[in-house]
């Protein structure tokens, strides 16, 4: 889909959890490309179940890809954006102020689910600090509304709950707004991507929903937001 776009890419087989796999999928995509300029931290495992329950396998997957994932592909692409001019870190994790400020959400999605999450949160934090003085940007980015993914239709309210969702499209145009901004100027932030759309002067936010004749107003809400 991105050649059939105009744009150049390759599909790199990978397990997040391996050092050795992640390294190799950097190496071939800093070959291909001549260098890396961005990382996306998307990929998250999501299970929601009360701590009773919860079986510790399901713990174990949580953490070792949202949070070690997470901090594994920051480590190891940091050599790579170091060599940019205009090298950003961005991970799709909740804003830790109304997340760690409403506490209804450790009720709501289990706390192996949400420290999960807050971890990889955290790390914004740090290496935004880390990586301030070596010009590299690292934010994160999440949604205001429940975006129609698998993941949302599958786990948490299927077509109902799709059809008063926004389109992952305004997810991808709020992360390349994030990346057309200078690696200086902004780092450290906890985006919601339709400020991130406001701030660039798209007010009109109707496109991006999935069902045109549902209300702004009638759009659900995200968790941690």
């Amino acid at each position: 889909e991105c050649i059939a776009a105009g744009g150049n890419a390759i599909a790199v087989q990978m397990d997040l959890r391996d050092e050795d796999s992640v390294k190799k999928a950097f190496e071939a995509g800093a070959k291909e490309f001549g260098g890396i300029d961005v990382l996306v931290n998307n990929a998250s495992a999501i299970h929601i179940e009360p701590t009773e329950t919860i079986a510790m396998k399901r713990y174990d997957l949580m953490h070792s890809i949202n949070g070690r994932g997470t901090f594994m592909a920051s480590k190891l692409a940091i050599p790579h954006l170091k060599k940019s001019d205009n090298a950003h870190i961005l991970t799709l994790s909740p804003p830790l102020d109304t997340t760690l400020g409403n506490p209804l959400w450790f009720k709501l999605t289990g706390t192996a689910y949400i420290t999960a999450k807050v971890a990889m949160s955290l790390q914004v934090m740090g290496l935004s600090e880390e990586l301030r003085r070596d010009g590299i940007a690292v934010n994160a980015l999440w949604p205001r509304t429940t975006i129609a993914t698998a993941a949302v239709k599958n786990m948490l309210g299927g077509d109902e709950m799709i059809n008063k969702s926004r389109t992952p499209e305004i997810m991808g145009d709020a992360a390349h707004a994030i990346f057309c901004s200078s690696p200086k100027h902004n780092t450290g932030q906890f985006w919601v991507d339709d400020e991130v759309m406001v701030g660039t002067g798209v007010h009109d936010l109707s496109k991006y929903r999935v069902k045109e004749d549902v209300a702004e107003h009638e759009l659900i809400p995200d968790f941690f937001v």
